[in-house]
């Protein structure tokens, strides 16, 4: 069964590899796996979707010669169709592309799943989750961010958290309670637990909990599995 779609493996932490030491990038890639990391996260940005620059195809082909972690892709760039048999082939496991970034959703996750990755739908903080009900049985993951996408170390909007309880109300009613519901964005120590307990079960984690500057990737991912009850 696809990483993404698992919805029994419990919690899931994907540490975010825009938050890594980019002088010792293998290193910390096998410290998390070690530690137990289940996923790597790779930001990529194209500057006009968001305004900044993140990571390539080239960098993930680099991740997936360091590691057998499911590689998981979040394309924050317009027209995210142009590039997905590109991070496909880099070694995208999981491909994220934003519910507001093109004109035909479906299509675009569908396309996903035919290239052999886990589709999944990510949202911005302000975007209306209706359009899930109609591509529910198109994902394996739908992604809510907690901030506005583009950096790292933002601050959580607090509007934010219910639409965790939203997405997953929506998923049950479209019959796909299966599926996971990812958050990206200040998943702090603090935080996580509510996010957990509103019904999200993958942890995108950076700056905030597993990899601040002062905490080792096995202390941060001990310590946000205990704080999270998984």
């Amino acid at each position: 069964m696809n990483n993404a779609q698992d919805s029994k493996a419990g919690l899931r932490i994907f540490p975010s590899l825009m938050c890594f030491d980019w002088t010792r990038v293998g290193a910390t890639l096998r410290e998390v796996e070690k530690a137990g990391a289940d996923g790597i996260h790779c930001d990529i940005m194209d500057g006009s979707f968001v305004p900044n620059f993140t990571l390539g195809t080239d960098i993930v082909r680099t991740v997936r010669k360091h590691t057998d972690l499911p590689i998981d892709c979040h394309l924050m760039c317009w027209r995210p169709e142009q590039h997905i048999e590109s991070f496909r082939k880099a070694g995208a496991d999981i491909i994220s592309i934003h519910a507001e970034a093109t004109v035909h959703l479906q299509r675009v996750l569908d396309a996903i799943r035919k290239i052999g990755a886990s589709p999944a739908v990510a949202f911005n903080p302000h975007t209306p989750l209706d359009c899930l009900r109609y591509v529910a049985d198109d994902v394996d993951m739908v992604m809510l961010m907690m901030v506005n996408p583009g950096f790292a170390g933002q601050k959580l909007i607090p509007a934010a958290l219910p639409r965790i309880s939203e997405c997953a109300e929506i998923l049950r009613g479209a019959g796909r309670g299966d599926v996971a519901i990812q958050v990206d964005g200040s998943v702090s120590f603090e935080k996580a637990p509510e996010m957990v307990g509103l019904g999200a079960s993958v942890l995108v984690a950076g700056t905030s909990s597993v990899l601040a500057p002062d905490m080792t990737p096995r202390k941060g991912i001990l310590k946000l599995r205990k704080l999270c009850g998984g």
